[in-house]
């Protein structure tokens, strides 16, 4: 699943090339179509599909940003705006082309559900392989409050007091430790593999029970998750399954991780272990995390 830096890598990909510009119309995949006449939620969440045309087709695009592992578009209209939020899902991706056959990878050409053509001849393509991605059309924040509970971006100041305290609460005492990372209200954006990156280096294991975490470990896991979402910026991402950049090359954070997906610790050198951790599949190091 795209995370944090993933989500910023698509965002900076596709902001110079529509920033500015309006959408002309939009076209739907078949797959998106047939899902909405059987009333299934397929990609365009919400809002029936005439409903999202009617309210993005002739609006110019604002702005573009990332809002922990969303995209936010910021579309108006004479003086009417409105908010196209999408997020990737498990294999979703964005993709500035001249045409559909632009896509360079086979798999997303082949996946693609949503077609933004803009008035600069370019096209903004969603195409997600798994369809677990959306795009939702919205008048305000306020008509998806989910949106509105995500914790501050992890590198605002606020955001390790905002960490600190809510971990405080006694609803969260009994779980684990890597499950409050993945909690959006907790920490913004941070995902399976930079959490399992980040307990290595703090050096606490992924199912340790919050109450048993003293305060220094907390502020030093927050300062790690920090420092690995950092890393993943610069490095573009990780390009472990699907995930790929707007003009379809690979990130590469893969080359840097020590844990997730590795078969030993680069520092100690003993095998890498593996164990479920709210639903989630962790990779640890059961000699350098405790």
């Amino acid at each position: 699943m795209p995370e944090l830096p993933e989500v910023e890598h698509v965002k900076r990909g596709i902001e110079p090339y529509i920033l500015n510009t309006t959408i002309k119309s939009v076209t739907f995949s078949s797959k998106v179509i047939e899902g909405k006449q059987q009333g299934k939620e397929t990609i365009i969440k919400g809002i029936n599909l005439d409903g999202f045309r009617l309210n993005s087709e002739g609006y110019a695009i604002q702005s573009v940003e990332r809002r922990s592992k969303y995209i936010v578009f910021t579309i108006q209209k004479n003086q009417t705006q409105r908010i196209i939020l999408s997020h990737l899902g498990m294999a979703g991706g964005f993709f500035i082309v001249d045409k559909l056959s632009d896509i360079s990878t086979p798999n997303y050409r082949k996946h693609w559900h949503v077609v933004f053509h803009l008035d600069n001849g370019k096209q903004l393509v969603y195409s997600d392989i798994r369809r677990f991605g959306e795009l939702r059309n919205l008048a305000s924040f306020q008509d998806y409050p989910a949106f509105l509970d995500i914790a501050p971006e992890p590198f605002n100041d606020d955001a390790l007091n905002h960490f600190l305290n809510r971990i405080k609460l006694k609803k969260y005492q009994n779980k684990p430790i890597k499950q409050m990372l993945l909690d959006h209200k907790m920490v913004a954006g941070c995902g399976n593999i930079y959490a399992c990156e980040a307990l290595f280096r703090a050096g606490v294991l992924p199912d340790r029970k919050v109450k048993q975490t003293s305060d220094q470990e907390r502020q030093m896991l927050f300062y790690y998750v920090q420092e690995v979402l950092k890393e993943g910026i610069n490095n573009g991402g990780t390009s472990i399954s699907d995930y790929r950049h707007a003009d379809g090359k690979t990130g590469e954070m893969q080359l840097h991780l020590n844990v997730y997906k590795q078969k030993t610790c680069n520092v100690c050198g003993h095998d890498i272990e593996q164990k479920v951790v709210a639903t989630r599949n962790s990779h640890f190091c059961p000699h350098c995390q405790k």
